[in-house]
């Protein structure tokens, strides 16, 4: 009777063992939650140290498609939990079609910049376009600007190797941030201050004669940057990304990085606009991401490791373990963006 008994004892604890763990396995399943996110956000979202601390402090997987930021605010969102555009802009226009959305937040910001090579900022800096402050470059907007529309050659700035008249490339700004960033960026330098519904179709027609000169624009910043680190001085002489892309990629390319640092030089616009990446929680399960996204060490990992400003890290930035000559560290030159309405101007004139 006593040896039952035991016996009974021992099914009974295996019992409530089994069902404990079946509980905290439960409570512990991890949520995947899926949406769009653009190009230049992917790394961070890949990084391993990142998806650590989303699934095992925030029990969290993000899953996502990349797509342009003016893509994903205005396409079909059905079936998906959060968008990850690149600026308020877009968060803006979301707005304007959805309403608000359950809960949004930005999570980090980088400036546009544009990336060349020494040559061309050495070209740059002789014709006083470009001038350099404590080892930074700061390029003039509105004479970089004036040598676009004049159609001035790459030859007539010392550059006769370069074929063609300067230009910046940049993303196609209906549906990639950076270039629609940079279009309003241009806006701006065109309307000698911020570009508004009132002065905005007084520019309109240099705005569109400055993005037909581009030819073919790429759809990600992503594609746009490795195209330019790939292709050399000749196919894309100038460029416009975020400064975010360029430390990203010393830290994840050290030995590459170390071969090619003397030649890429990073330029900031004066004044230049801030990339604000907002997370747009579509619905409930949305929201998790933001806690998990806004976590401190999560936040630490996005400077250190891919470049993005955030609200973390000590002032003044520690910006020498990326090994980027030229990065300024503070962006103090900087305008705002045009509002949505504008931009909403602005992207259908550039269709």
């Amino acid at each position: 009777m006593k040896t039952k008994l035991i016996g009974l004892g021992i099914l009974a604890a295996v019992i409530v063992a089994a069902a404990a763990y079946v509980g905290v396995s439960k409570s512990r399943a991890v949520t995947e939650i899926n949406g769009y996110v653009g190009g230049e956000k992917i790394g961070f979202l890949e990084d391993e140290d990142v998806q650590e601390i989303l699934r095992d402090r925030y029990k969290l997987g993000i899953n996502y498609s990349k797509a342009g930021s003016i893509d994903m605010v205005t396409s079909d969102t059905t079936g998906e939990d959060f968008l990850f555009p690149s600026n308020q802009t877009a968060l803006e226009l979301y707005e304007q079609v959805n309403g608000k959305p359950v809960k949004s937040e930005i999570v980090f910001n980088t400036p546009i910049v544009l990336y060349t090579r020494s040559a061309v900022a050495q070209a740059l800096v002789t014709s006083e376009i470009v001038s350099v402050q404590d080892g930074v470059f700061y390029v003039d907007m509105e004479k970089l600007t004036a040598e676009i529309e004049q159609g001035t050659s790459w030859a007539d700035l010392g550059l006769p190797q370069l074929y063609g008249s300067v230009t910046v490339g940049t993303t196609d700004p209906t549906q990639s941030n950076s270039g629609n960033m940079f279009a309003g960026l241009i806006a701006n330098t065109l309307s000698g201050g911020v570009a508004d519904q009132n002065n905005v179709n007084t520019i309109l027609p240099r705005l569109q004669d400055i993005f037909q000169k581009l030819g073919y624009m790429e759809s990600s910043s992503a594609d746009l940057f490795d195209q330019f680190l790939k292709t050399g001085m000749g196919a894309k002489p100038l460029i416009a990304g975020y400064e975010s892309q360029l430390l990203e990629f010393a830290v994840e390319n050290p030995e590459t990085w170390s071969q090619i640092s003397d030649d890429i030089i990073m330029m900031y616009p004066t004044p230049t606009v801030w990339s604000s990446h907002v997370y747009i929680a579509l619905d409930d399960a949305g929201t998790e991401g933001i806690d998990a996204l806004m976590d401190e060490e999560v936040q630490k990992l996005a400077w250190e490791k891919h470049g993005f400003r955030t609200g973390v890290y000590d002032t003044p930035t520690d910006i020498s373990h990326f090994g980027v000559s030229g990065l300024a560290e503070e962006i103090t030159q900087v305008a705002p963006m045009p509002d949505a309405n504008t931009m909403n101007l602005i992207i259908n004139a550039l269709q």
